[in-house]
């Protein structure tokens, strides 16, 4: 009887490898289909070896471990990242002259600043169409304004161009007119939250409106609105000129420099220039030749009155992209003349 179990066991175990031998690996599924040719006794593949085949052994099961054991490691701070000091900035801040200083097209006289601080500072413009000082300030108190205006490190000057909407005539454009008083005031608000948010040694050049020229304003009106236009000039040379002088006023008691741009371009030591109105695209807004101006003036103040932020050009090119020189802003990377080609690691180590 042993020998007969013994035997009936071999059988079986053969007849169990033969039948799994004999699975279809390239058509997994049909091992699993029922024959129309065997009799239903026939016996199949045992089910785990095959899903073993398949899928695999099976993931070990998960373990609930307590949240305070896990180390999730932070993200690396600021500080961390880099050691090496970051690239200064220089904010503009003011209304549409402002916002279109960066115009290729008409020289912006933002592009000028950009153009002498190539490699040591970025120019931020912060122009506003259309806004005069009441709005920039109500903007400037919003969650957008506060991150959009002063969010910003390594902030080394912060030139304040406002007035040109302000001094806008009362009775003819109620809506972007504001009082000279008022005008005051908010200049005051726009230094003191500039101080506050960049550091009370922050260096704040203030600029005057612009001047207006009649002539221009009245063919802009035209061109720009046909048979509607009033012919009346909701801006002037006389309101230009009272807010560019309360501007002053500002500069002076908070102890700011000022760029007096409503007389700088209408007057010279020898008198009035002749082409002053060549400095205005339409009466108010600056041309090519205004731009220019504008950023030449500007960069003659900060020689002048900020010889720390100066950038001296290269005394043998006279180009600032190569070997110019300023006191306090270092150019970011070894100027090209200075790598050994031969050697390119050794002037790129300690950066």
């Amino acid at each position: 009887t042993t020998a007969q179990l013994t035997n009936h066991n071999e059988q079986q175990h053969n007849h169990n490898s033969t039948t799994t031998t004999e699975i279809d690996l390239q058509s997994p599924i049909s091992n699993f289909q029922p024959s129309l040719t065997e009799p239903s006794t026939v016996l199949r593949p045992p089910l785990r070896s095959v899903l073993l085949h398949l899928l695999g052994p099976p993931h070990p099961p998960t373990l609930a471990i307590p949240q305070s054991t896990i180390h999730h490691p932070q993200p690396a701070s600021r500080t961390t990242m880099t050691s090496a000091p970051r690239r200064p900035k220089i904010i503009l801040f003011g209304d549409s002259i402002t916002q279109v200083s960066f115009s290729a097209s008409d020289c912006g006289w933002g592009a000028c600043l950009a153009d002498r601080y190539q490699r040591r500072a970025d120019i931020l413009n912060r122009g506003f169409s259309g806004y005069n000082s009441g709005w920039f300030l109500k903007f400037a108190a919003t969650n957008e304004g506060k991150t959009d205006l002063f969010e910003h490190e390594g902030v080394r000057l912060v030139t304040i161009f406002f007035g040109a909407n302000d001094a806008s005539d009362p009775s003819l454009n109620e809506r972007q007119h504001v009082s000279l008083e008022t005008y005051q005031s908010n200049i005051k608000d726009i230094v003191s939250l500039t101080r506050s948010n960049f550091g009370q040694a922050v260096n704040i050049i203030l600029i005057s409106t612009p001047p207006v020229c009649h002539d221009g304003r009245l063919r802009f009106q035209k061109e720009r609105y046909k048979e509607n236009a009033t012919g009346k000039l909701e801006r002037t040379l006389e309101l230009s000129g009272k807010y560019a002088e309360g501007a002053k006023e500002v500069a002076n008691e908070l102890g700011l420099p000022f760029l007096d741009l409503w007389t700088k371009m209408q007057f010279t030591s020898s008198g009035e220039r002749e082409n002053w109105r060549d400095f205005l695209s339409d009466g108010l807004h600056f041309s090519a030749s205004g731009n220019k101006f504008m950023g030449e003036s500007l960069i003659e103040m900060i020689d002048q009155l900020l010889p720390d932020l100066s950038v001296k050009p290269c005394p043998e090119s006279g180009g600032i992209n190569s070997s110019s020189v300023c006191q306090s802003i270092q150019r970011k990377g070894p100027w090209h003349d200075e790598i050994d080609h031969t050697q390119p690691n050794k002037v790129f180590q300690g950066l």
